[in-house]
């Protein structure tokens, strides 16, 4: 009997132990050593064993750690807008060389006779307007009364005082030579020309894109069977150009290098390289002007300049210079004479320049030497 009250009184104590844990006394019980953290992962306690002898079973207690709780998300921070990368300064001469003449279009609108001007039983002289990239263009031309199929010349005058300059004074005698020889002579008043309107004309390259648009529509508007052109054989076209009218004449030739311009005359023409003209029109035109033309970098100036692209020319090139010239040196006709005869020899353009040159000329030829000049002229014409 008291063995059997002894066994109820152990499992008694051991069901309380398990219950309660160790006893709550503070002041007795020992510091414990702190309790090891468990990992995040999922860990199961083992069931603790009973005496042997026990009756009393113990279901496994099995205790998990929650997961840690996920952390409110962060939007990333807006990026700053891009930085738009900065407009590249357009380059002023850009447009000005040979080749973006060459690329570009020419021509529109029509050539219009604005007042007869004189008639003689040769032919018959007209006040003429064309438009030139937005700029109208005066001048005269000269058509012969009699037939049709005429070969054209444009003739460029050279420089003179604008206040001074009139429509028809300055190549007269020239185009009137011309006209009785059976040519359709059109003599273009350049742009800043009164009564032609003002323009931009860096390195006169304005004057030559007036002659441009002068050519397209000669070539456009000969077709027109009833037009004022009707007449004029748009697949001939000769250019005559005097002093800075030469240089304008030069640059032409360059940028088109088509069938249909056949010939070109240099008389006392300016040079085609623009560095050494820049002494000589510094006098002529504003500073503002002069300081834009002598800015331009060598590589820049090389592409503007006629003299290094002719073997771009396949028009037949005829060169007339007087050795007592003042106003233009002589030296720069006979640069454009030993480039064209190398481009020649090497078989890079399909004609030899012709290349007169006189004595005791002055920049406008007189008397005789004048006389043999057009003489020439309307032969060079003639057999090109």
């Amino acid at each position: 009997m008291i063995r059997i009250v002894k066994r109820l009184l152990i499992l008694l104590l051991l069901f309380v132990s398990l219950g309660c844990g160790r006893s709550p006394n503070a002041n007795t019980a020992a510091v414990s050593s702190p309790t090891p953290v468990p990992s995040l992962a999922t860990t199961t306690s083992q069931p603790t064993p009973l005496p042997a002898g026990s009756s009393v079973s113990i279901a496994a207690a099995t205790a998990t750690i929650p997961a840690t709780a996920a952390l409110p998300t962060v939007p990333p921070p807006t990026p700053p807008p891009p930085t738009a990368a900065p407009t590249p300064t357009p380059d002023p001469y850009a447009d000005l060389t040979i080749a973006a003449l060459a690329a570009r279009s020419y021509g529109g609108g029509l050539l219009e006779i604005t007042d007869t001007l004189e008639s003689n039983d040769r032919f018959t002289r007209y006040e003429i307007k064309y438009p030139s990239d937005g700029l109208t263009i005066y001048g005269f031309m000269n058509v012969p009364n009699e037939g049709d199929n005429f070969p054209v010349a444009l003739l460029l005058h050279g420089y003179i005082d604008p206040d001074e300059y009139e429509t028809v004074a300055y190549t007269r005698r020239y185009a009137d030579a011309l006209a009785e020889a059976g040519y359709f002579v059109i003599h273009p008043n350049f742009r800043n020309y009164p009564p032609s309107d003002s323009g931009p004309d860096p390195y006169r390259i304005g004057y030559a894109i007036d002659v441009l648009n002068l050519i397209a529509i000669v070539r456009e508007q000969s077709q027109d069977t009833l037009g004022t052109l009707r007449r004029a054989n748009a697949d001939d076209i000769n250019l005559w150009g005097h002093s800075m009218g030469g240089g304008v004449a030069l640059r032409v030739i360059t940028v088109i290098n088509e069938p249909y311009l056949k010939s070109a005359v240099l008389y006392g023409s300016m040079s085609g390289d623009e560095a050494r003209n820049y002494g000589r029109i510094r006098s002529w035109a504003g500073s503002q002007r002069a300081r834009f033309e002598l800015a331009a970098p060598p590589e820049m100036l090389a592409a503007i300049s006629p003299i290094h692209h002719l073997a771009r020319v396949e028009a037949a090139v005829a060169v007339h210079h007087s050795y007592a010239d003042d106003v233009v040196p002589v030296e720069w006709s006979e640069e454009v004479c030993g480039v064209l005869d190398g481009l020649f020899a090497a078989r890079e353009i399909p004609h030899a320049p012709e290349c007169f040159f006189y004595d005791l000329q002055p920049h406008t030829f007189r008397g005789d030497g004048d006389g043999l000049f057009m003489e020439r002229t309307i032969d060079f014409f003639n057999r090109h």
